[in-house]
C-alpha cells in the first residue's frame, strides 16, 4: 500500500474522532423535532456538496419518513432562477417559492459554510437570511470555521480542519459519513436499510 493511502486514512480517522458528538446529537434531535412536528427539510449544497443534497434527501425521506427536498435536484428552475435572477438568490428564491416556514428546517452542506466578506457561496448566505427571516431552524455539516451556516445555526457539525492542503476532500468525504450517521441515529430512522435484511 502505498505511503500516502495508508496517510490518508490515518488523517481521516484523526478528524473524525475530533468530531463533537454532542454537535451531531444535536442535529438529530433538532431535526427529529421538526419532522415529528410535520415540517419539511430543504437541504442545500454546492458543487459535490450538492450531490450530497441529492443523495441525503432520497435517505432522509426513505429511511428517515422526512419530506425533503433540495433545490439542486430540478436543473431546470435551477438554471432558470441563475440566468433570470442571479446565482445569488437562486436558493433563497426557491425556499421563498416553496414557502419556507419556521415548522420547516434547512440543512446546509458545505466546505466552509458560506462567507459575505469573502464572497464565497452567497447563494448560501442568502439562502440562511431567508431561513432566519422566515424562523426556520437552519443545521449545517460544514468544515473550516463553519461560515456563515454556522453563525445562524441551531446545530451544526463542523469537520475539523486538521489537514490544511486536504479541508476539501476531507469534509466532503466526512460529511457523508455524518449524514448517513443521522439517518441511522435512532431518533430519526424509521425504515430498515435494504441490505441489513438480505442473507
Amino acid at each position: 500500500m502505498s505511503q500516502f493511502v495508508e496517510q490518508y486514512i490515518a488523517e481521516s480517522v484523526q478528524i473524525l474522532q475530533a468530531v463533537d458528538p454532542r454537535a451531531v446529537a444535536a442535529v438529530a434531535a433538532g431535526l427529529a423535532r421538526v419532522r415529528d412536528g410535520g415540517g419539511r427539510l430543504f437541504i442545500l449544497g454546492v458543487g459535490g456538496s450538492a450531490g450530497h443534497a441529492s443523495h441525503a434527501v432520497n435517505d432522509f425521506r426513505k429511511i428517515c419518513a422526512f419530506e425533503a427536498y433540495a433545490p439542486t435536484d430540478n436543473v431546470s428552475e435551477l438554471t432558470a432562477r441563475i440566468n433570470d435572477e442571479g446565482w445569488d438568490t437562486c436558493f433563497s428564491e426557491w425556499l421563498k417559492g416553496s414557502r419556507l416556514s419556521a415548522r420547516d428546517a434547512v440543512l446546509v452542506f458545505s466546505v466552509g459554510g458560506g462567507d459575505r466578506e469573502k464572497n464565497v457561496s452567497p447563494n448560501l448566505v442568502k439562502a440562511l437570511e431567508a431561513a432566519t427571516e422566515a424562523r426556520a431552524p437552519v443545521f449545517g455539516i460544514v468544515g473550516k470555521d463553519g461560515g456563515a451556516t454556522r453563525r445562524c445555526a441551531e446545530a451544526c457539525v463542523v469537520i475539523p480542519p486538521l489537514v490544511a492542503e486536504r479541508i476539501t476532500p476531507h469534509t466532503e468525504g466526512l460529511a457523508a459519513v455524518i449524514w448517513h450517521l443521522l439517518v441511522s441515529d435512532p431518533a430519526l430512522k424509521r425504515q430498515p436499510t435494504r441490505w441489513e435484511s438480505v442473507r
